[in-house]
């Protein structure tokens, strides 16, 4: 939540260098990238709302807990990218047919360059943040400012081919094309997070370290099956059945499970664990792991 809190003060300080850029200027591309960080500032708004909410412990309404608002956040920041990508789309399209000379051109670029700098540095602070938390709002925050990093670059290149060539109108023609990377990236970002809340598996790598310690740690049962899993913010759910022999006490088969349980969660962080046992002759055996 720190680093949340301090991204909108950065992304304030990234704004207003590039709206006083586009100021000086009167460039509909440097008013684009202005555009652009001002969704970045509302979108850590809402991230850092998101992981207060989200840190709530669970209750009686919401006994898996809240860390799904992070989803909800990110889908939310999303459609504020697709927005900011329409308004760029109309600016681009008025100066089209009116285009108008850059002033003070050297000043906008150089305000420019110093932002991108700083929205560069912020996003690896954010990207080893949210690896480090598990944190999809601040991934998703991290990605808003790396793409911005990129868009920024492609505007003050553009900035330079509009002086170099005196061609008013490939002014608008940048501003459209952020727009066009901006919109995708706000799609591509909504597809993510709407996976998150429909509860979709973590990854092929995630699933593939829990049936190791499975395998490994298994020793008494026969076999696991019905692996499932699903994420929530930082926090994994994983249920399975375990078959164990008919014969075996009660005891014994809990001795099992504790013994998966324990290695699984120092094998991974935050996983949640539910394991159904049953006896052998009640087995589906359908997708199997043998133990």
């Amino acid at each position: 939540m720190r680093i949340a809190l301090a991204s909108i003060g950065v992304g304030l300080v990234v704004l207003v260098l590039k709206a006083a850029a586009w100021r000086v200027t009167g460039s509909a591309a440097f008013y684009s990238d202005a555009l652009e960080t001002l969704v970045n500032v509302a979108a850590s708004g809402v991230a850092y709302i998101a992981l207060r909410f989200a840190a709530r412990p669970a209750d009686m309404n919401h006994p898996y807990g809240h860390d799904k608002a992070e989803f909800l956040s990110a889908v939310i920041e999303g459609v504020l990218i697709v927005v900011a990508a329409v308004s760029i789309l109309q600016h681009a399209w008025l100066v089209w047919w009116h285009p108008r000379l850059l002033t003070s051109p050297g000043l906008g670029v150089a305000l420019s360059l110093v932002a991108t700098a700083v929205n560069g540095g912020w996003a690896v602070v954010l990207f080893r943040a949210a690896r480090a938390a598990r944190s999809p709002a601040l991934r998703g925050d991290a990605k808003h400012l790396m793409g911005d990093v990129v868009t920024s670059l492609g505007v003050v290149l553009g900035v330079a081919l509009v002086l170099a060539t005196g061609k008013l109108r490939l002014d608008p023609v940048v501003a459209a094309a952020t727009a066009a990377y901006v919109l995708w990236s706000g799609v591509h970002l909504i597809g993510e997070s709407v996976g998150g809340l429909m509860d979709m598996a973590p990854s092929d790598g995630t699933v593939e370290r829990i049936e190791r310690v499975l395998v490994a740690q298994g020793g008494g049962a026969i076999e696991a099956h019905d692996i499932r899993t699903r994420q929530a913010g930082r926090i994994t759910f994983l249920q399975f059945h375990l078959v164990v022999p008919g014969s075996m006490r009660v005891d014994e088969a809990h001795e099992i499970c504790d013994r998966i349980e324990h290695a699984l969660q120092t094998e991974m962080e935050h996983l949640v664990i539910n394991i159904h046992v049953e006896p052998e002759h009640k087995a589906k055996h359908l997708g199997a792991i043998a133990l």
